[in-house]
């Protein structure tokens, strides 16, 4: 949901919303979610799926594209070098990914 400044009760659905379920346009107990504002996109955790998507936020967006699938995702960061890390709790590990290398 997009928020407000002010607005405590009204917001923007800007990924998923359309059920719970493993659909590319669907999420399934995301648990996690960051901005990468070079991309303008979305990056969640979508714990319920195994999976780690991506969503643009340009306006029409009706669906996000896996980036890293059979993950038991829990949380992620990305640092200055665009890696991006998640917590694989389903191994007691994190994982780092680079953009344009793994993903």
């Amino acid at each position: 949901m997009q928020w407000t400044n002010g607005d405590t009760t009204n917001g923007q659905i800007v990924a998923g919303g359309n059920g719970q379920g493993n659909g590319l346009n669907q999420l399934n107990i995301p648990s996690d979610v960051l901005i990468d504002k070079e991309t303008y996109t979305l990056i969640i955790c979508d714990n319920g799926n195994q999976r780690v998507v991506r969503w643009s936020r340009r306006s029409g967006t009706t669906q996000g594209e896996v980036l890293i699938g059979n993950i038991n995702c829990y949380g992620l960061t990305m640092d200055e070098q665009k890696y991006l890390y998640v917590s694989n709790y389903g191994k007691g590990e994190v994982r780092r990914y680079k953009f344009g290398e793994n993903i």
